[in-house]
């Protein structure tokens, strides 16, 4: 399964390029944001897109003003993707998946009683994900994957056993979450927010920061990949349910995951492990556990959550691209705000941008419920 086209929509551009340029030159979208953004009653770090670039790229392809922020941003995501893929999306052998945690949940805050009440409503998922097909004149039932914050691999995953199957010749993965006051209180009860930029696997790490994007990853079973020859090799999902929030301290369900798609492979032969790297106390610690008990404590581990946040239903999507964009580039990227770790069990935490070419490199993903994902990615 080929990747043969790629965008992503976030604080730091609206591109691909924009955004892996920021992130291997170390620049963050994360920014202070006073008391009474969201209507919020205290200030947060986060990353958010700007809406007024997002509704004037909009107007570009479309004169319809009934999609939401979220909706437009998305359409936009998979048509830039599709620039470079150049599938039809209005085939029947092209299948569009969603990934996300919370959708237009914000509509519940100013609608409450008519979101609740209308089936029609925008609030469901499935309604959010027909909005976008519907949009490219998509003939199928679009596919939502939400699953907590492994949506993004999940989704992949499916994307995969979709094309296997023979079922379709495309599929288009997109990833998208707003914040909204609901979401940032949500992750405030559990004072899992930090004030500051956020310092993943770091031995003074107090907490994520959350942000906003929308990402888009179009496979291809097809020869015609346009010179890509990075393909999704293995992908695996696997659930401790240690606790509803905290993850399981020794990292069973993530190292399960890790050893499913580790099967008939070299491990000397991987160039980095691109992992959640919340910077949550727990997260942090959990997988480096489970690195280490996959025998992975020698490659490279780096987070991108420093640069943009915790994006939720979005991450595992937009985080994949970063990582294949500098795979393909031959670039192992840092792991933003670190400086050194306390955990039992070390692993090998990237500290500098550093050339490497080796065949293949994971994407790790965790979330609450116990739910692990990892994913292996290789050169054609």
């Amino acid at each position: 399964m080929i990747i043969s086209g790629t965008n992503i929509i976030s604080a730091l551009g609206f591109s691909t390029e924009e955004n892996f340029s920021a992130s291997q030159n170390g620049v963050s979208g994360v920014k202070h944001y006073e008391i009474g953004t969201f209507d919020l009653p205290h200030p947060f770090m986060a990353s958010l897109i700007d809406k007024e670039k997002l509704c004037d790229e909009f107007k570009k392809i479309s004169s319809k003003n009934n999609y939401t922020n979220l909706e437009k941003a998305t359409i936009l995501s998979v048509f830039f993707a599709n620039r470079q893929a150049q599938v039809n999306l209005s085939s029947k052998r092209t299948i569009i998946i969603l990934s996300t945690t919370k959708g237009n949940i914000d509509l519940l805050e100013h609608q409450p009683y008519n979101c609740a009440l209308d089936p029609q409503s925008h609030v469901f998922l499935w309604k959010t994900a027909e909005t976008i097909a519907r949009f490219f004149k998509n003939p199928n039932t679009p596919i939502v994957v939400s699953n907590a914050c492994i949506s993004g691999a999940a989704a992949q995953i499916v994307a995969m056993r979709q094309l296997q199957l023979g079922n379709y010749d495309y599929a288009v993965v997109t990833g998208v979450d707003f914040l909204s006051k609901f979401i940032i209180s949500g992750f405030e009860s559990f004072k899992a927010l930090s004030l500051e930029l956020c310092r993943p696997f770091d031995r003074d790490r107090n907490g994520l920061n959350l942000g906003e994007a929308a990402a888009t990853l179009i496979f291809s079973n097809s020869q015609d990949t346009n010179g890509n020859s990075l393909q999704l090799l293995a992908g695996a999902i696997r659930n401790d349910a240690s606790h509803i929030s905290a993850p399981s301290k020794n990292g069973e369900g993530s190292y399960n995951a890790l050893k499913f798609i580790l099967q008939n492979i070299d491990i000397k032969e991987i160039a980095f492990i691109n992992a959640h790297g919340t910077a949550t106390l727990y997260n942090d610690a959990m997988e480096a556990n489970a690195i280490v008990r996959a025998g992975l404590e020698n490659v490279d581990v780096n987070s991108l959550k420093a640069v943009f946040g915790h994006t939720l239903g979005a991450a595992g999507v937009l985080e994949t691209i970063i990582s294949a964009k500098a795979f393909e580039k031959n670039i192992i990227l840092k792991s933003m705000n670190f400086n050194a770790q306390d955990f039992e069990n070390h692993i090998h935490i990237s500290i500098e941008n550093h050339f490497c070419n080796k065949k293949y490199f994971i994407k790790m993903l965790s979330g609450f419920g116990g739910v692990n994902a990892a994913l292996l990615f290789c050169r054609k």
